[in-house]
């Protein structure tokens, strides 16, 4: 049964997003915490940059594999304090993890099934291991595509975001996302994204990881979201309401 979210201050101007059908790929993502730091841009760090120079040896021998599409390398730069302020967050500290990861991995492959498999190789757990080696805290998830509203380009540099959303109801959470979806579509021109959904019986903090990207200067980027007043009427209100918190990293390619 399909559990419908609380909508508050709605507004016809954000209809519900536009929808593709979702990818019949399977997912590995991989987010590890290396040297986040407390600000909310994540400044240059050796540590971090030897790990991204590693993984780029280590994810070629991934992509050799069979049943692998793709794998893309992102390092962070900016993660918006958001849990924060958020009061379902404070309220349920030890329900998930707090996003702060600073290097990132996922792994395309050409099913769930296969993305479930390619976790026991010695490909992939060498590279896992060495996230692991450098890293205070590492999240892996096995995925599917829950929603999409279009394919993100990984051929070119942009501003990408893994926008990790943790929740009381996750089944709420992916009701919710459409309308949330809806706003950015209008007010940030986004015309893409993939949600990534934790396949059926893997443990993970988050309900949905969205994935997306723009073509836009950071700045410009978080000046048009927050300098909106319906981003705080609309987006930040339906999330509380909802007992959600939305936790972004925005990153570039490695």
């Amino acid at each position: 049964m399909t559990v419908e979210p609380q909508i508050v201050n709605p507004d016809p101007t954000y209809p519900k997003a536009e929808l593709m059908a979702p990818t019949t790929l399977g997912y590995l993502y991989v987010a590890a915490a290396v040297r986040p730091g407390r600000l909310p841009f994540v400044l240059p760090n050796r540590q971090r940059s030897a790990l991204l120079k590693q993984l780029k040896g280590l994810a070629r021998a991934v992509e050799r594999l069979d049943d692998v599409v793709g794998v893309s390398i992102f390092r962070a730069i900016v993660m918006p304090p958001t849990a924060r302020t958020s009061s379902y967050a404070k309220q349920h500290r030890s329900a998930f993890h707090v996003a702060n990861y600073d290097v990132l991995v996922l792994v395309q492959t050409t099913s769930p099934a296969t993305a479930r498999a390619l976790r026991t190789t010695p490909a992939f757990q060498a590279l896992v291991e060495a996230m692991r080696s450098q890293s205070e805290s590492l999240c892996i998830m096995a995925a599917r595509n829950g929603k999409r509203i279009g394919d993100v380009d990984t051929t070119r540099q942009g501003l990408f975001l893994f926008n990790h959303f943790a929740a009381e109801d996750a089944g709420v959470m992916l009701q919710l996302w459409d309308y949330l979806a809806g706003w950015y579509e209008v007010e940030t021109g986004l015309d893409n994204s993939v949600g990534l959904v934790p396949l059926e019986g893997e443990p993970a903090d988050y309900a949905i990881v969205n994935w997306a990207r723009w073509d836009e200067n950071p700045l410009l980027h978080f000046w048009h979201q927050l300098a909106k007043k319906s981003f705080w009427r609309y987006v930040t209100p339906n999330l509380e309401a909802n007992h959600a918190v939305a936790m972004p990293i925005y990153c570039r390619l490695a």
